[in-house]
């Protein structure tokens, strides 16, 4: 049964709160080190509906993984060449990650594997990774013209000595290609053109795999050994603590302190982006965690001046850009996202739903076929609101409630769990809803 939540305006926004482990890394640590021989444990890991549908794939290659007694994590991996095939359909959920990164695995692997998900997950573009892992070797066979899920691999040679540029600047089909690559009888390059996350080579490279990067080019070269399986502290996602960012920067008496927060620069767009509108974000108690850069973020209300939003910025904050259209109807002037097309092919079409929510919470904004121009300085009133099951667009739609002038009623507000099950509960928590 979908649940709807209501909400009003906020009188003020204050309090701590620790986001959940950051999704991107979750999935990689949990796949990586099955791939990896040895045993690992895993802390801070996100627990959510993508987590559960990863977690749930690697069972079906036979790996060990276990809940251990502190709350973390243990996986006892067999080794890049011990997989076994998958003994059953692999449901990979909502989540595109688990879909598209397991099939540079299953690329590799021998035998046949079949990935499949739910109605969101089944219309998402997968020719993406069919065309670069066929040209590396691998058999695969997807619906409506090799273009959708369901997908069928079989695996077992993959052609090194191949540079490949994906079709989309996308961190997920740059590491099913590296995935792949460890498999190969020769190093890959992939050739990017703009910088994308960079989680996959650094946890692989910390297991022992083999990097040259030179700018947008990232080779591989096949490990001479297995992987060795390392331990991982998960950090707050960026992703999940940017609803409460653009929260706290639009709201007029805000003040929140968000803690262990994941700064990776290839993540961290969001943050400047508002910083260019005027934002008041302080980074503070800055520190690594398992390589990568952690901070405890300091946000306060800020008067915020419109942007254009384009090129290098688009990848480094594309799960963020609908709540900067959000910011971008609170901020003086006009606000112009472009380049932004792999919104299209997210949980939902992101650049549509985004112009209609924003549209009906009374905001002027336009649709472009790259992305949206807002008008800001307008009143932001109450709606109704449906999120089309994507998680995203739910803490969108609550953080604009947040501001609204009258009740905001989100539907589908449940779809939050697939990345932020803590979501609502966290929401009462600074607002005393």
């Amino acid at each position: 049964m979908k649940i709807s939540r209501t909400l009003s305006f906020a009188n003020k926004l204050r309090g701590e709160i620790t986001v959940p482990g950051d999704k991107s890394l979750s999935h990689r640590a949990l796949m990586f080190n099955s791939l990896a021989k040895g045993k690992a444990h895993i802390k801070g890991l996100l627990h959510s509906d993508d987590t559960n549908s990863t977690i749930d794939c690697l069972k079906k290659f036979g790996v060990d993984i276990q809940n251990d007694s502190d709350g973390s994590i243990l996986i006892f991996g067999k080794g890049m060449h011990s997989l076994n095939e998958p003994n059953d359909v692999l449901d990979c959920g909502n989540s595109g990650t688990t879909m598209r990164l397991l099939s540079g695995i299953c690329a590799g692997i021998n035998g046949i594997s079949i990935l499949t998900g739910d109605d969101s997950l089944r219309s998402r573009p997968m020719d993406r990774i069919v065309d670069p892992l066929t040209f590396l070797g691998a058999q695969i066979f997807a619906r409506n013209n090799n273009s959708l899920p369901p997908v069928m691999i079989k695996g077992g040679k993959i052609i090194g000595g191949q540079r490949i540029t994906p079709s989309a600047a996308s961190a997920q089909v740059k590491s099913a290609i590296l995935l792949a690559g460890l498999y190969a009888d020769e190093e890959i390059t992939v050739v990017e053109s703009k910088t994308t996350r960079d989680h996959t080579e650094k946890l692989l490279g910390a297991m022992g795999a083999k990097f040259s990067i030179h700018g947008n080019e990232i080779t591989l070269s096949p490990p001479q050994n297995e992987l060795s399986a390392i331990d991982v502290t998960v950090p707050g996602d960026i992703s999940t603590a940017a609803v409460w960012i653009v929260a706290a920067s639009i709201h007029p008496d805000a003040e929140l302190t968000l803690r262990n927060v994941g700064i990776n620069q290839t993540r961290s767009g969001l943050i400047d982006i508002l910083r260019l509108m005027g934002g008041d974000i302080k980074l503070e108690n800055n520190r690594y965690i398992g390589g990568e850069p952690v901070a405890d973020l300091i946000v306060r209300s800020a008067s915020l001046t419109g942007v254009n939003v384009s090129g290098e910025l688009i990848p480094r904050a594309i799960d963020e850009l609908p709540l900067v259209a959000l910011a971008g109807a609170v901020a003086e002037g006009e606000t112009v996202i472009q380049d932004a097309q792999e919104l299209r092919v997210k949980e939902s079409d992101r650049i549509s739903t985004t112009f209609k929510i924003l549209s009906d919470f009374g905001v002027k904004i336009e649709e472009l076929d790259d992305g949206l121009h807002v008008y800001g300085g307008n009143p932001i009133n109450g709606a109704i609101m449906n999120s089309s099951g994507d998680h995203r667009l739910a803490m969108l739609g609550a953080a604009a409630g947040l501001i609204a002038d009258g009740e905001t009623t989100v539907e589908d507000a449940d779809s939050v769990t697939v990345s932020y099950p803590t979501f609502w509960e966290d929401m009462e928590k600074i607002c005393q809803l």
